[in-house]
């Protein structure tokens, strides 16, 4: 039973054509036979390895709400998540400490949403304070002691951090200095550059004895430091969701190659251990894996993510590499506007009047209706479906008790509602409809 907050926050996402941030695993159709695997992978990781998987789909198929589904439930596990979306000018794959920048500011855990920097960085002192008490030699009540205590303790939890980026250990020690003089501004300064954060004031940075930005080289030590903080605090690990890495294939020719060549390096140091507890997920496109501006470029990239998608896709290998999104069919679209009526019905007063003018049969037919007007492509149809569904339907019935949506409705789809993608995924009627590059 999902509590009332959820369930506005899943209908509102809809509603807005949108993937919605929770309550995904009660949305999930298609993608139940991948947990076993996955939840593997979780164990794993937990347990001090690193993992790497791809998710390969056509648009429509899933990928976002696969990546979000999977956080989820890496977070019901004890994982902190956090999710970045690549792009040429915000988040170029190739600039590791924008990439961590951003991850930094979507971190996520079961207790907080987003944001969760502060909240795993303040719950790291606190443990590392029940630890040097828990030795029974040192009297509650002496703050200095115990300050120098939990210092010394930082130090050697962070001793193989240190020797490859001392700043972290530098900017930790006098943000726990600032906090127990209760100099906030300057807590805040210090955790915002510790976070990756351009324009720190310099006599923020001078308290910590440290200069400039994190850059590439820099950002990849401090996530092997947030790891261990992570691991520290209790904390199954992080799961990171590189999303919409295809974009890659529309950059300059430089940019690609240098996004290219950087997740060939983070795979590797996965595999060599360098990040454990970390478990890397990225999303793309069949053409970025196979075609020739993507991955197909790099040649040890390709050798590492390849998988055989020759046979019949019920036998694809969910512990593979790589793994294939089936992509929704009518039966699959029907079954997930029906998981959708139902938690639309759960929190209205009149759920009986919405499940009957809103049945199974009208549901599909409506999931019918729309591939009709996009040109029968079923994959390109979930996120306009279900915004409809919501926005058309099922608010209407909900509002207006003469509303019958048999009678009082006609789907209609104009070009300027959908995206650019969506668009693009329409195959052409006719050659009148294929439109020259000149």
């Amino acid at each position: 039973m999902l509590s009332p907050h959820r369930r506005s926050e899943i209908i509102d996402a809809l509603r807005r054509g949108t993937v919605p941030r929770s309550g995904l695993d009660v949305l999930a159709v298609g993608i139940e036979r991948f947990a076993p695997a996955l939840d593997d992978d979780l164990n794993g990781v937990s347990a001090g390895r690193g993992a790497f998987k791809a998710i390969r789909g056509e648009y429509g198929s899933g990928k976002t709400f696969f990546g979000r589904w999977l956080q989820e439930r890496a977070r019901s596990r004890g994982f902190a998540t956090s999710e970045v979306q690549i792009s040429e000018t915000e988040t170029p794959l190739h600039r590791m400490e924008t990439v961590y920048r951003r991850m930094t500011e979507r971190l996520a855990t079961q207790d907080a949403s987003e944001g969760a920097l502060r909240n795993v960085i303040d719950g790291w002192f606190y443990t590392l304070e029940e630890d040097v008490l828990a030795e029974g030699d040192l009297d509650p009540a002496d703050a200095e002691a115990l300050v120098a205590r939990t210092d010394a303790l930082l130090e050697q939890r962070l001793a193989a951090v240190t020797r490859q980026a001392p700043a972290f250990s530098a900017v930790l020690r006098a943000y726990r200095q600032a906090l127990v003089a209760e100099d906030q501004g300057l807590a805040d300064g210090l955790l915002g550059w510790l976070g990756g954060q351009p324009n720190i004031a310099a006599s923020v940075k001078r308290t910590a004895g440290i200069k400039g930005e994190i850059d590439h080289f820099g950002a990849t030590n401090f996530l092997a430091g947030l790891l261990t903080i992570l691991r520290d605090s209790g904390y199954a690990g992080l799961l990171l969701v590189l999303d919409e890495v295809e974009t890659l294939q529309r950059m300059r020719t430089d940019t690609r190659e240098k996004g290219l060549n950087a997740l060939r390096q983070l795979v590797d140091e996965i595999d060599a251990g360098r990040f454990p507890g970390l478990f890397v997920v990225t999303t793309g496109t069949p053409p970025f894996y196979d075609g020739p501006q993507g991955v197909q470029r790099l040649p040890p990239l390709a050798q590492r993510l390849h998988v055989d998608f020759g046979t019949d896709a019920r036998f694809d290998n969910p512990r593979a590499v790589q793994i294939r999104l089936p992509g929704f069919d009518l039966d699959l679209l029907g079954r997930l506007g029906a998981k959708v009526r139902d938690i639309y019905a759960e929190g209205s007063s009149n759920a009986e009047r919405l499940c009957e003018l809103a049945d199974d049969t009208y549901v599909r037919d409506l999931a019918q209706a729309l591939t009709g007007q996009l040109g029968g492509r079923v994959g390109v149809a979930p996120r306009l479906f279900l915004k409809k569904l919501v926005g058309d339907v099922l608010d209407r019935i909900d509002q207006f008790d003469d509303f019958d949506p048999r009678r009082h409705y006609a789907l209609t789809v104009t070009p300027t509602e959908m995206t650019a993608a969506e668009r693009a995924g329409i195959a052409a009627g006719s050659v009148d409809d294929v439109e020259l590059d000149l």
